[in-house]
């Protein structure tokens, strides 16, 4: 149903709007004045305006005949020695077929026999528009029951909602294969206190990993991030990898499918810039001490080179 309404939306629309790869254009309130639909616009504007006052000099003459035939109609029943009784309006007619009331002169022809401490009931029928409202609703499940079960010219929600997520997976592919993404290898990456990538990496760290880390990575329904112990190894490959895959089993999402990867990068070295901290109310230490190995180039050499020589 929403599909459809866009689509006469849109069908409105001028027809350059339809052009692909089209410029953009400035929108009309841009530029009321020289854009290119202003005189459409305006010669709108004027027959809605002229249709208006048309309307109302109309209402205006109409109230004006009806005092002159009111009034001629009071001196022929004076004339006459009538009394006078004015016509109901069309309003009180419209009503009077749309409800079927019963006068209150006459609601004692359809007063039934029998009364509650002296309240009385009246045989009312439902009104007449209420029955074709009723008539109405059978028409249209027809309708609908045809339309949508029966040939299926229209999709149900479902299938709806199945077909909007592929227009936007596809949209999403699209988008991605205009902007190929730089690889980044987790076994060469290095963590470097950079400014900018720090920076960044907060901005990713405040949107999606707050509610389990909390604002300064002092762990809540997470571990705490800030001190010297690890569950999985305090590396930047190791977080890295935490972050890209998750941890299902306890229950951290894989964000390699919502994040990119120069965003994992950025939010894990945030993270590590976040190791020494110390902020109020962390999280009792997890897991055990990560130390970083420290390979010295050379040493094994020396010492093989000191036993030889004994």
């Amino acid at each position: 149903m929403k599909n459809r309404i866009i689509i006469f939306i849109l069908f409105l629309l001028p027809a350059s709007v339809w052009a692909q790869d089209a410029p953009v254009t400035k929108g009309f309130w841009d530029d009321p004045i020289n854009h290119p639909m202003a005189p459409f616009y305006a010669l709108m504007a004027l027959v809605v305006l002229v249709t208006v006052l048309v309307f109302i000099v109309a209402i205006m003459l109409l109230q004006v005949l009806n005092t002159f035939v009111e009034r001629a109609a009071k001196e022929k029943a004076a004339a006459l020695g009538i009394e006078y009784k004015p016509e109901p309006s069309w309003w009180q007619k419209l009503d009077r077929k749309l409800t079927n009331a019963i006068p209150l002169e006459k609601e004692a022809t359809i007063e039934l026999d029998h009364n509650y401490d002296g309240i009385k009931e009246l045989d009312n029928h439902l009104p007449p528009w209420w029955k074709w409202l009723f008539y109405g609703t059978i028409a249209w499940s027809v309708v609908y029951l045809i339309v949508y079960h029966v040939t299926d010219s229209v999709p149900l929600q479902q299938q709806e909602y199945e077909n909007e997520v592929a227009m936007a997976e596809e949209q999403l592919r699209k988008i991605r294969a205009a902007e190929p993404v730089a690889a980044i290898d987790e076994a060469t990456l290095s963590y470097t206190a950079d400014a900018a990538l720090i920076s960044k990496g907060a901005v990713v760290f405040k949107n999606n990993c707050v509610s389990c880390h909390k604002e300064k990575g002092e762990g809540s329904i997470g571990p705490n991030l800030t001190d010297e112990y690890w569950l999985h190894g305090g590396s930047i490959q190791n977080v890295f990898t935490v972050v890209k895959n998750g941890v299902p089993e306890k229950g951290m999402i894989a964000w390699n499918a919502i994040l990119k990867p120069e965003e994992i990068r950025d939010v894990s070295f945030f993270i590590m810039s976040l190791k020494g901290t110390n902020p109020p109310n962390a999280k009792a230490p997890q897991g055990a001490v990560w130390k970083e190995e420290v390979k010295v180039e050379g040493v094994q050499a020396d010492s093989v080179k000191a036993q030889a020589s004994l």
